[in-house]
């Protein structure tokens, strides 16, 4: 298991980190950094021995913040804005169907389990409908109802 950054080097979280406990002096679900944000690695280290856990120094928000490989990329590397991410609350535009079968309908509520930017059709994203996981462009879906995310 060798780490994919190396110290100093400028990386991009690629999704939202929230506090999920361990951050001290802020309540657990805060916002600490936004997804596409800039930092650079500081320490490298592992979590039960088969995690490589990264800590980056996030200059712009004063945050130095313990992240996982899959939630990091080169700063260099081509960045793909989103408008939505993991587990945010979703509806199909346009009735979702597989083998002709209708698995979801405008109004039936979806939660995104996956953001794919690198598809080569532009965003998209495994979202559970009903107990059954689709491949949706961006472009297919709105929020859900009262559940707007934090686009951006």
């Amino acid at each position: 298991m060798r780490p994919r950054f190396e110290y100093g080097q400028a990386v991009r979280v690629v999704r939202n980190l929230r506090n999920d406990g361990t951050y001290p002096g802020e309540p657990t679900g805060r916002l600490l950094v936004r997804r596409g944000s800039i930092g650079y690695v500081r320490d490298v280290g592992t979590f039960l021995q088969d995690q490589i856990v990264y800590s980056v120094d996030f200059i712009d928000s004063q945050r130095m913040v313990g992240c996982r490989e899959p939630e990091l990329q080169l700063a260099s590397d081509p960045w793909v804005e989103t408008r939505y991410e993991f587990r945010d609350k979703v509806t199909p535009r346009i009735p979702l169907a597989l083998r002709g079968e209708v698995i979801a309908e405008p109004g039936d509520p979806g939660e995104v389990e996956k953001v794919l930017r690198d598809h080569a059709d532009g965003p998209a994203y495994h979202v559970r409908f009903s107990g059954r996981t689709l491949q949706v462009p961006e472009s297919a879906l709105d929020f859900l109802a009262g559940n707007v995310g934090e686009a951006g």
